[in-house]
């Protein structure tokens, strides 16, 4: 009946040498087909889901390089034998521990040299001084001296001027008197001689006038003598001016000694500096740390004659290692200093070290050193200096490293464990 389901009739297998129908041999070849693509996605689906790295997102700029470390060169300021190197490489060291000693034999000469001369010179410089102040005692109390006889010499001339004064009077009066006497010896004479006096009388009237006559020569000599003690007063108003002179003289010599004295103070200074720089020198020639930091290199041994500022130890703070790498030019406008960051090391590539940018190149570099095409221009890169915090003891100059700088945001994106 038209409305029945057919039944279908099964196909008997092909005998060999009977050919096979088109329809069947056209899913046999699909069949490969298909298990392919399958295997194929399925491989896909496990390589994005275990093996593929994850797609690094905007906000992060990843840097390839190296750590490094910014070392110090120690060397001598002056030169000289090594004695002794107290360090080797990898010790840790303390700031203004010794590192090495220099032979001080010849500057501790010099040294004994410049201290026996500032001697002589200090020594020197003292005498000067003492004599300084015995000339100016000399000055002093020849300046007493002047005063003094300026006083003496006007008192002494005052004085002989009033004695002749004096006498000058005394000798008026004197003559005065002789002159009454010889008048009384003339009348008593012609007196007695008329009989109107006595002899007596006329004699003690000539006596009298010689003992007045003797008294006028005594006056007359007392002022001669007033006159002479008033020319030696005079005579020493001169001392005041001999002693100016000899201050005038005096104040010379001072002022040669004040000269001797700032000449001996200035050679005192001079030596002295020189044996500040002897001492100076010797301290130098001991080595010592300027930080704390680990010793790299040891470039000298024992023996060795180095000059001033030859290396004897290369030192350097792994407490301040940082990832020196490069970022292509087209991702570095992102690239801020300050931006937080991460860096793995091949050691531990699961253990992100927190870091800072702490430094990008003014300009970019590039390989070849000209580049005139497109294509070259594109693989310029600029380098970035990224600091790293608490890696003491692991991370160390010269190891490889990874890393990743946040220029954007203030979280670092879920997931996001290792480069």
């Amino acid at each position: 009946m038209p409305d029945q389901l057919a039944t279908p009739v099964a196909t008997p297998p092909a005998t060999p040498g009977q050919a096979v129908p088109a329809t069947q041999g056209r899913r046999r070849s699909r069949a490969p087909i298909i298990v392919g693509i399958a295997v194929l996605a399925a491989a896909i689906v496990a390589w994005r889901l275990f093996l593929a790295a994850p797609r690094i997102p905007d906000s992060i700029v990843t840097v390839s390089g190296r750590i490094e470390g910014d070392d110090s060169s120690i060397g001598p300021k002056i030169g000289g034998r090594i004695l002794e190197v107290r360090v080797r490489e990898g010790d840790h060291v303390n700031a203004n521990d010794v590192i090495a000693v220099l032979d001080d034999a010849q500057v501790r000469a010099r040294e004994d040299q410049a201290r026996a001369a500032l001697m002589q010179a200090e020594a020197q410089a003292g005498a000067a001084r003492d004599q300084m102040t015995v000339l100016e005692e000399q000055l002093r109390q020849s300046q007493l001296q002047t005063e003094q006889a300026t006083i003496d010499a006007t008192g002494r001339v005052q004085q002989a001027e009033a004695e002749l004064a004096a006498a000058d009077a005394a000798l008026a009066q004197q003559r005065a008197a002789l002159q009454i006497a010889v008048f009384d010896k003339d009348a008593y004479t012609r007196l007695a001689e008329t009989g109107a006096a006595s002899e007596r009388q006329a004699k003690q009237a000539i006596a009298a006038a010689d003992q007045q006559a003797a008294a006028v020569a005594a006056a007359e000599r007392r002022v001669d003598a007033a006159r002479g003690a008033l020319a030696t007063a005079k005579a020493t108003l001169t001392t005041p001016t001999i002693r100016a002179a000899e201050a005038a003289a005096m104040r010379r010599r001072i002022a040669e000694q004040q000269s001797q004295v700032s000449s001996a103070v200035a050679q005192t200074a001079r030596l002295r500096a020189q044996l500040a720089e002897a001492e100076s020198n010797r301290q130098d020639l001991v080595v010592r740390a300027p930080f704390e930091g680990t010793i790299s290199t040891r470039t000298a041994e024992p023996g060795e004659v180095v000059v001033a500022g030859t290396p004897i130890v290369t030192l350097i703070d792994l407490t301040r290692v940082y990832l020196r790498g490069f970022v292509p030019e087209g991702e570095i406008g992102k690239v801020r200093v300050g931006q937080p960051a991460r860096v793995y090391l091949d050691s531990n590539p699961t253990r992100p070290i927190e870091a800072t940018v702490s430094r990008i190149d003014p300009e970019a570099t590039f390989t070849p050193e000209n580049t005139y095409f497109r294509d070259d221009r594109v693989k310029q890169v600029v380098g970035v200096k990224v600091q790293l915090k608490g890696a003491v003891g692991f991370a160390k100059p010269g190891m490889p490293a990874d890393g990743e700088i946040l220029t954007s945001g203030d979280m670092w994106p879920k997931g996001r464990v290792a480069p």
